[in-house]
């Protein structure tokens, strides 16, 4: 109750018209949606608990909106020992990793990370999810400041939080973005199918391993001769790679000059710019959009980008440009990336030199077929890209429609 024994009302921005001037949101804490329950784990001594068929839900198996079955799972003996949830309860993880939301499809159990809020027939339990979802922000600073963040299950049931008891309006803002949610995901799985077609439309339009021909030539190129052997060297003789202006010299940094490190080289912004004499006071290079960039270490060894973009390179970058193609070149080196990160980088780790990047081989055609290889692979990243942007666009849309269908806080 607000001071003076009355329940404080408030109203979101954006209202469905059918709802327009009913009564508003009241303040309520998380157990009035239903029964919480934490989860717990049976003993892992207990061989006969576990390796069964009934699923036991951790943090590792939030990976969407709903949770349909589990890494771990328990055999009878092991679910007597848990505590079970019912179908369609609302999952939110509260120690550790704090504040994976999700909906189980299924009975289950949970371990203790997992609070479940086990849904009573005043609230529809799609809106509950979309109502923690909004204000799991807020529910994250309540963790103790300890080495492992904590949310207890008291201090979880008395999360304060705005909530509309009209059931219809709970369903209609639930619909609202479940819909949303399901154009997303449709989407981000369009943009899978894209890379999967790209991936086998590579494997076809470039040599096997062995062979100095494709499995497939576009019509007009079928029955030419065989695409020659080359190596990085003779097809991109100007290689270098770049350097760091002193970090201790303030007036190296801030200046109008992108400055690409390793993690960066396909990204349109760089986190760090330098001046002019920066640049010149050190052995920084400048390198120009479409310019080839291979990352020579750090954690993104091996990657393979054409920059976007002006700037300057430092060491950990070799810059590649071409003679003919420099788009026909960074296709075929992605086609081989993977040979040349397992020789040369355990376990995706480690160094590349600009001497093993120059003696990589390569079967590569005549420069018409290489343009026509370039274009074609180049239009479909295209469209991946154009649609990873749409994912990103529609989760914008989103988060902009939760600020205005609940309540500001």
């Amino acid at each position: 109750m607000e001071k003076g024994n009355e329940m404080k009302i408030v109203v979101p921005t954006l209202r469905f018209s059918e709802f327009q001037g009913m009564d508003g949101w009241e303040k309520i804490r998380i157990k009035d949606f239903g029964e919480v329950i934490t989860g717990n784990t049976p003993s892992k001594n207990e061989e006969t608990y576990w390796n069964g068929d009934f699923v036991w839900i951790t943090a590792q198996d939030f990976s969407g909106k709903y949770i349909y079955d589990s890494i771990s799972k328990l055999t009878q003996f092991g679910k007597d020992k848990s505590k079970i949830i019912p179908p369609n309860s609302v999952l939110v993880t509260c120690i550790a990793s704090i504040g994976l939301n999700a909906i189980n499809k299924i009975e289950c159990s949970t371990n203790q990370q997992i609070n479940s809020i086990c849904c009573n027939q005043k609230y529809y339990n799609e809106y509950v999810y979309y109502t923690i979802a909004y204000n799991i922000n807020r529910l994250k600073q309540l963790a103790g400041q300890t080495a492992v963040p904590i949310i207890t299950k008291k201090i979880f049931e008395d999360f304060e939080i705005y909530a509309i008891k009209n059931y219809d309006e709970q369903q209609k803002i639930a619909d609202c973005f479940s819909s949303l949610d399901e154009l997303i995901e449709a989407t981000a799985q369009k943009v899978e199918v894209l890379k999967e077609y790209k991936k086998g439309l590579m494997q076809r339009l470039f040599p096997a391993e062995g062979k100095n021909v494709p499995d497939s030539r576009f019509p007009e190129f079928q029955g030419m001769k065989e695409w020659k052997k080359t190596y990085i060297y003779e097809e991109c003789p100007n290689t270098y790679s770049g350097g760091t202006p002193k970090t201790t010299e303030k007036k190296y940094y801030g200046g109008d000059i992108p400055f690409i490190r390793s993690a960066e080289i396909g990204k349109d912004k760089t986190e760090l710019s330098i001046t002019q004499e920066g640049l010149n006071n050190s052995s920084a290079k400048m390198i120009q959009k479409g310019d080839l960039l291979i990352a020579l270490y750090g954690a993104n060894s091996g990657d393979i980008a054409i920059s976007k973009i002006d700037g300057a390179i430092n060491q950990a970058i070799m810059c590649l440009k071409a003679k003919s193609n420099n788009l026909f070149i960074y296709y075929a080196l992605l086609k081989k990336q993977k040979n040349v990160v397992s020789k040369y980088l355990q376990g995706g780790q480690g160094n590349l030199s600009g001497e093993i990047i120059k003696s990589i081989d390569f079967y590569i055609p005549q420069g018409i077929e290489q343009q026509k290889i370039a274009e074609c692979l180049s239009s479909l990243d295209e469209l991946i890209e154009a649609t990873s942007r749409k994912v990103e666009i529609l989760k914008e849309h989103k988060k902009g429609l939760m600020q205005q269908l609940f309540p500001k806080i």
